[in-house]
């Protein structure tokens, strides 16, 4: 039994190590980061070309089940991969990290309106968080910005008065803490992402009393079956390779 991981997320890292090499994976990245973190066992990086292209890979590469574990707002991949796999009867999961929870944050539907309220609020001093695809909202805002991401935006995208920090988590409170203090930060406008790896930004703004505005993630699609554990997603691997073999005894 074959099985494609979609990944580029620490879930999908810790997944791809219990299953190799009892298991044959391919692990799957977007491209999108120079110098990935790369999972054990082999990799190919890059797109598919779309639900057809995507297809006609699963095909080719005789795919008996994939196991999505991208990042929840990694949105079209994961309708991709849910489409593809409905057309081709191939089981078909979804990790979903649990989202935070932070009932003081001011929740908003997109980048577009997380810059609308950072205007309507007037923030001055934003530390922004939600990756280098979610800056070009903020482009024409009169705050200033502290940028975090893990690769550099577009310059066209930036906003006048920022700062980029080029950096890739964990992070930890003490760290954060300081941080926020250091740029005199006002609001922070982030991704519920969920997980502990960036976690700790929220503690510590909700320390300091700082506002946090956070996008919610999108919809997954209608009918995908999903787990909430690296455990329960080797469970479920592991369920789907026992069904395998027993339809070739």
């Amino acid at each position: 039994m074959r099985v494609l991981l979609l990944g580029g997320t620490a879930e999908a890292r810790a997944l791809a190590a219990r299953l190799h090499p009892h298991i044959d994976i391919i692990s799957s990245l977007a491209g999108r980061v120079p110098d990935p973190a790369l999972p054990v066992g082999p990799v190919r990086i890059g797109g598919f070309g779309g639900v057809e292209g995507l297809c006609r890979w699963l095909r080719d590469e005789r795919i008996d089940a994939v196991v999505d574990a991208t990042h929840p707002f990694a949105a079209t991949i994961t309708a991709h991969a849910a489409s593809a796999c409905g057309q081709l009867g191939l089981p078909h999961l979804v990790v979903v990290r649990p989202a935070w929870e932070a009932d003081d944050a001011i929740a908003v539907k997109s980048d577009s309106e997380a810059a609308k309220t950072v205007a309507e609020q007037r923030y001055s001093r934003v530390f922004l968080t939600t990756g280098r695809s979610g800056v070009a909202a903020f482009a024409d805002s009169d705050a200033w910005f502290l940028i975090r991401a893990v690769t550099a935006p577009d310059a066209r995208c930036l906003p006048r008065r920022h700062q980029l920090l080029l950096s890739r988590g964990p992070y930890h409170y003490d760290g954060e803490y300081a941080l926020l203090r250091e740029h005199r930060i006002d609001a922070l406008v982030t991704k519920n992402s969920g997980g502990e790896m960036t976690r700790a930004k929220l503690d510590a703004a909700a320390a300091l009393h700082i506002p946090v505005v956070m996008v919610d993630r999108p919809r997954l699609p209608a009918g995908v079956t999903t787990v909430g554990t690296v455990d329960e997603a080797a469970e479920w691997v592991a369920e789907a390779v026992g069904r395998s073999d027993a339809k070739t005894r």
